[in-house]
């Protein structure tokens, strides 16, 4: 996503981690379900990030939270690489 900004922008990557920022940042124009998508991706990275929650996190982590949204963080990256060919 911030290959995007860059794209769009011509200007250095910014130093966030908020996908949904990064989104309106590079013009792309998402739905709701993916918008949520975006705010879950990104609590993951807090989530892993800071010892009071990774307990937290680890728990919810199993075989098929994970599938599950390894399965659509893929679906979102293939996307993603297709509008930076646009």
């Amino acid at each position: 996503m911030k290959a995007l900004v860059v794209k769009h922008n011509q200007e250095i990557t910014p130093k966030i981690h908020d996908l949904n920022r990064l989104a309106e940042k590079s013009f792309l124009e998402l739905d709701e379900e993916r918008k949520n998508l975006m705010d879950i991706i990104t609590s993951f990275n807090i989530e892993a990030r800071y010892p009071d929650y990774k307990k937290e996190f680890y728990k919810k982590c199993d075989s098929n939270f994970t599938s599950t949204y390894i399965n659509q963080i893929k679906e979102v990256r293939l996307w993603l690489l297709e509008q930076l060919k646009k």
